[in-house]
């Protein structure tokens, strides 16, 4: 598999403790044995590509099996397809010590909580405090050294959840080329989908999408400015909670902008990623955006119901949903995805659109406030560092640095997004020109578009949600801060014609290619959305009734008891 080369001897070192014979001579497993019974057989443990969070801690508590032997049995799994998908980018050379010190403490009778001892992946933009790196997938920030952990994987940790690596990305979360490609960085290559040979996996989050997607870990950690969580999530079948901005922290979050940047789980199952968000959520004084949370973090896991559209007012804005000559697929499956909600109890109004849409669709406003917040933020990010081994301070440094260093692929992958961003009229995000951009966008996101379209039906309190195929979901929502659930909606058709390679060698559509739906709410709004997420998944399962991967790792959790 493909690793930075400077963690090589920590890798092997993983490597080696992966005999398939080893004995389970770990205290924590022979303290929880002696207490507790298993009660199923070994063959009845659930795949890795199915195993939820209330499987493993279930397993867990009865002594099916370890933290240490799952934490095995992924690192197994990432090293079986990680040469062809290049979804991993580090393994964390302390996963197992880890995993041991987790089941140590449950031997003891202390349980963190749902994540105890449950393995998940984070983007290589979530800065952590030990022996990996934080690089956005460029060797600019190779080596950098951050004050502490990012407030993200802190939670994580406080959680109890293990850390076991950073997955690969669109380099700089897609914020550098005008001719780049979803999944690629200079650190990791290309990155490409488990469902069909070259497929484009879709950004930034890729690696979080592949490898949530076939059972690499239990699930991971992406971001979004506009698109970076759900689009991923729906091109790998999986759920994505895009949250309001400000629920989560982006402290030591390599940015792109402050104003759109948001944090998410992305697993396979509604309930694993609210078990997920519950975690995550939550003030942080580092990030005073998240100080306009107006609640007490919910466990949004507990209550999610099947009955969830009983008496609910869903709207479709129609006018942003638009065909080509390739989603009648796509379009034919939302349509029969209103059905099933309507047939779920709930009101459903055509037509409910977004008041400004066709101002949204002339609006350059987005780029104006992603380039100036770049500018500023990713220097704020900079200044933080304890170790910067490149000396970057801003902006012009990051181009000069990417321009003049062969490994980062320029000028055959361009810098010209960077340098649009620094050629904007102000130093900062703080002038005039940066402001009246981003009123504009939360007008033309809100009362103009999510918040206009949820106030326009259903009588007095307005609509509960807003369904769109996932494809047509996320501009608008990111430009005001708005979150988005998306949820495995369908699959191209097995006789689907795969598209021509791009100049990248990408295929963009192909046979068996998932795609989503998307519930878009209120700030602040998650609970409601993922109830609906959660009720629309457990009447259609569409992920456990679609094609398989193409590729799918063997090893199993029994393999190392």
């Amino acid at each position: 598999m493909i690793f930075s080369a400077s963690f090589g001897p920590a890798v092997l070192a993983l490597q080696a403790l992966l005999g398939v014979n080893a004995a389970p001579t770990d205290a924590a497993h022979q303290a929880r044995a002696a207490t507790h019974k298993c009660k199923i057989s070994i063959n009845e443990i659930p795949d890795l590509i199915d195993i939820t969070i209330d499987h493993i801690t279930t397993y867990l508590y009865d002594g099916c099996f370890t933290s240490v032997q799952l934490t095995k049995a992924y690192i197994a799994r990432i090293n079986e397809v990680n040469s062809t998908l290049h979804a991993v980018l580090e393994l964390n050379p302390d996963a197992l010590d880890i995993a041991a010190s987790l089941d140590a403490e449950r031997a003891k009778g202390k349980i963190r909580g749902p994540l105890h001892g449950v393995p998940i992946l984070i983007k290589d933009n979530i800065a952590t405090d030990d022996k990996m790196n934080n690089t956005a997938g460029s060797y600019a920030l190779l080596g950098a050294k951050v004050p502490r952990d990012s407030t993200m994987a802190a939670k994580l940790r406080a959680a109890g959840a293990i850390i076991l690596g950073k997955v690969g990305l669109s380099q700089w979360a897609n914020y550098r080329s005008s001719n780049g490609s979803s999944g690629w960085s200079s650190r990791h290559g290309q990155i490409t989908n488990a469902y069909y040979p070259n497929l484009d996996p879709s950004g930034s989050s890729s690696g979080s999408g592949v490898g949530a997607s076939i059972g690499l870990s239990l699930a991971a950690l992406g971001s979004e400015t506009s698109g970076s969580i759900v689009s991923p999530s729906q091109r790998n079948n999986l759920v994505g909670i895009k949250p309001t901005v400000g629920l989560t922290s982006r402290y030591l979050v390599i940015p792109i902008s402050e104003h759109q940047d948001t944090v998410g789980p992305m697993a396979r199952t509604v309930k694993d990623a609210a078990y997920i968000l519950t975690a995550i959520a939550g003030k942080d004084p580092y990030d005073n955006y998240t100080s306009e949370i107006p609640f007490e973090i919910p466990d949004y896991w507990r209550n999610l119901k099947r009955s969830s559209f009983q008496g609910a007012k869903i709207g479709i804005p129609r006018i942003a949903i638009t065909s080509s000559s390739t989603n009648a697929p796509v379009l034919a499956a939302f349509n029969n995805a209103v059905e099933v909600i309507k047939k779920l109890g709930a009101t459903v109004y055509d037509n409910a659109n977004f008041p400004a849409y066709d101002e949204y669709r002339r609006s350059g406003n987005s780029s104006i406030v992603l380039g100036l917040d770049f500018k500023t933020n990713v220097k704020q990010y900079f200044d933080q560092l304890t170790y910067n081994p490149n000396n970057l301070h801003s902006l012009k440094d990051l181009i000069d640095f990417t321009m003049a260093d062969p490994r980062e692929d320029y000028p055959d992958r361009n810098v010209n997004t960077w340098i649009s961003a620094n050629n904007q009229p102000c130093e900062d995000n703080s002038c005039a020109y940066a402001w009246n951009a981003y009123q504009a966008d939360v007008y033309l996101g809100g009362i103009g578009g999510i918040l206009g379209a949820l106030e326009s039906a259903g009588g007095e309190g307005g609509l509960d949600a807003l369904i769109m195929p996932t494809d047509f979901a996320a501009g608008i929502a990111a430009i005001a801060g708005y979150p988005i659930v998306t949820v495995p909606m369908g699959f191209y058709p097995e006789t689907t014609r795969p598209s021509a390679p791009n100049s990248r060698g990408l295929i963009s559509n192909a046979p068996n290619q998932p795609f989503g739906l998307a519930f878009l709410g209120r700030r602040f709004d998650e609970q409601k959305l993922i109830n609906f997420a959660f009720a629309f998944e457990q009447k259609t399962d569409v992920r456990k009734e679609g094609p398989d991967p193409y590729i799918v790792p063997s090893a199993q959790i029994k393999d190392f008891l």
